[in-house]
Order: C-alpha cells, then structure tokens, then sequence
C-alpha cells in the first residue's frame, strides 16, 4: 500500500516528525556512560505517552521478528545495527549508540534514527560510519521530488556509502509511512537511477542508510530481534521522515 498524504494533512505530519526529533535528541543529551538502554526505553515511553503518540513498536510482530516487539524505542550498540531490542545493558564510554524511532500522532507515522558515540571516546571508525550515513541521507534527501524516481534516491544513497568503501546490504533499507510505520515502496540502499516507482507530491518516506564496517552480512541475536554484524564489526544507522513537496522534500524529523 502506498499512501499519499494531502496538503490539509502535512500539519499533522510536521508535529509527527517534530516529536519523533525532539525525543531523539532529548534521549541522546541523556544517553551518558552509565546509562541502562531500559532506561532510555522508560524514557521514550513517557514522553510518547505525554504527547498523546503511540508507539509503533509495542504490537510490531512482523514476520521476521520474534514479535510482539514490546518495548518502545530500538537500542542499537556497536556490533548491533537494527532493531535492537532493549535489554539491561549500561552504556560504556566510546560505545556507538543507534536509536531508531517511530511514532504515530494524530493519525500520522514518522521515523528517525540517529547514531552517536557516547562518552569522551571518538573511535576513527565509528565517527567514518556516522558520518558516512549522514551523507548518504543527505545524499538521498537531494535526490527526492515529484517526479523523481525510487532509483535515483538508491542510486544517491549507495554511491556515497561505496565511495566511502562500505559494502551495502539491500535486505533492510528506506520504505513508505503514513498511517501505519511500514509502507511501500521499499527504498533500497544502493540501486540504479531512472528506476521504480515515481514520487509524487504528498508522499511520505523514511530513508534510512545504514552499514557496517567490514561486511554486509547480519546475523540475529537469541532474541529474535536483534540485528549485528556477522563479524562482530561496528555498524551506524541514520533514518530521516521526508514529505514529498510540489518542489522537493522536506525534512519532518529534522532537529
């Protein structure tokens, strides 16, 4: 199913992306050496509650999980890069974090997720892949707009991320959001331009590069969720909510 949203809608799907931020970086200023990952999800569930949202990742029980999910924000450290469930864990200094986010308000799904270092430590490889995702999500974000194609945004995404010498996996990547958190069209991390599905104004995605220093194979934890490197590499993750203008895309879960 792909949705498009209308102009009387994109309102609702600002305020969407505005809280899906907000938490985001409210939860990284918290994330300090120390911190238990099911604390940052206690977090995250106040403040979604508060804000009237709901999660989108209390029910989720997709085919390739071990669902439901039951907790309300993923937990992502070091080797672990996509869904990573949170568990009892204290944050240790130069660990790299991804939190992935998605919440419905009004009606309106948005997702975000951003990956940083904790504490004092900056390892060399973990501050390349952060950036490399950023890029490439920048890179991606340009690509999109009526008329464009998911091709061009994959292509954008991929040659960024194969510039910077990662391998890219196509097993997870960007997708559709609107009234539930996933949608089509799946939007891979690396393609060809001039292929699939055309954007048109209205139109919401998540783009979300991700990788994984030295390969592109992932393994799942014992928890059924969980997805790591299969070489026990680091992995970062960075995810924007874009809305499909008359001109381009904005950005909805910008900070």
């Amino acid at each position: 199913m792909i949705e498009i949203l209308d102009q009387t809608e994109l309102p609702r799907a600002r305020q969407a992306g505005a809280l899906v931020s907000g938490i985001l970086q409210n939860l990284k200023s918290r994330a300090t050496v120390g911190t238990n990952l099911l604390d940052i999800d206690r977090w995250a569930q106040a403040m979604i509650i508060e804000a009237g949202g709901k999660s989108c990742y209390v029910d989720y029980a997709p085919s390739f999980g071990r669902g439901p999910f039951g907790h309300y924000i993923c937990t992502s450290v070091n080797d672990a890069v996509l869904h990573g469930l949170p568990h009892d864990y204290a944050l240790a200094d130069g660990d790299l974090l991804s939190l992935d986010l998605a919440v419905s308000l009004d009606g309106v799904v948005t997702d975000s997720a951003i990956s940083f270092i904790v504490g004092e430590a900056r390892p060399a490889e973990s501050v390349a892949l952060i950036s490399a995702t950023e890029r490439a999500l920048s890179a991606g974000i340009a690509a999109a707009g009526p008329g464009a194609q998911i091709g061009d945004i994959s292509h954008a995404i991929g040659t960024v991320l194969g510039e910077a010498g990662y391998a890219v996996n196509t097993e997870f990547g960007g997708h559709g959001v609107g009234s539930t958190m996933h949608q089509d069209p799946h939007v891979p991390n690396t393609g060809r331009p001039g292929r699939g599905y055309k954007l048109r104004p209205g139109l919401l995605l998540a783009l979300e590069p991700w990788v994984m220093a030295d390969t592109a194979k992932l393994v799942t934890d014992a928890d059924g969720w969980t997805l790591r490197s299969a070489t026990g590499c680091r992995t970062a993750h960075s995810e924007h909510t874009i809305f499909i203008t008359d001109d381009g895309a904005e950005i909805l879960t910008k900070p």
